[in-house]
């Protein structure tokens, strides 16, 4: 019984420190951010909202997990009203989606240009996986900035939920 405690022990931890597994971890879960649109926002004209973003990793403490990842893209982007929870994301006109973090600089990862006016409380963005985002997303301080038009002004501000998720190869 002992022995196989043992090496049920070995196992998991041989497992969990594993490059694959932490990048089966990381494209698995997404960053998600809640960025604010104020009501003050003018409609017809272009404005941006930034928010930090979350990861399972932070979540859980693995700050070091990114250094098991490689090539790192965009897979996708979807928004989704928070707060209303069930206002439209027919606001927007267009929508653009960028990541950056304190040393790389910022990068468009989705956007969408004909969002409908009845399109509902969900939005799925169209996704730009053309670069890779390693030096992105293995920063300390993802961010990411909303840059909007709105269709008309808001009687309150609302919050909108970011949700990115990512697809990675291992870093052995």
């Amino acid at each position: 019984m002992k022995k196989i405690l043992a090496f049920l022990f070995a196992a998991t931890v041989i497992f969990t420190g594993c490059a694959t597994m932490q990048s089966i971890i990381k494209s698995t879960f997404p960053y998600t951010a809640t960025l604010v649109i104020p009501a003050s926002a003018k409609a017809n004209a272009t404005a941006s909202a930034t928010s930090a973003a979350s990861s399972f990793d932070e979540i859980f403490g693995n700050q070091g997990g990114t250094s098991y990842i490689k090539e790192v893209r965009i897979a996708s982007a979807k928004l989704d009203a928070s707060n209303p929870a069930d206002k439209s994301l027919g606001m927007f006109k267009s929508v653009k989606l960028f990541i950056s973090n304190g040393s790389s600089g910022e990068i468009m990862v989705a956007s969408r240009t004909d969002v409908q006016e009845n399109i509902g409380s969900n939005l799925v963005l169209d996704i730009d996986n053309s670069k890779f985002l390693d030096n992105y997303i293995k920063g300390n301080s993802l961010k990411v900035r909303i840059e909007y038009v709105l269709r008309n002004t808001n009687t309150a501000d609302v919050s909108v939920r970011a949700a990115l998720s990512f697809t990675s190869a291992p870093n052995p």
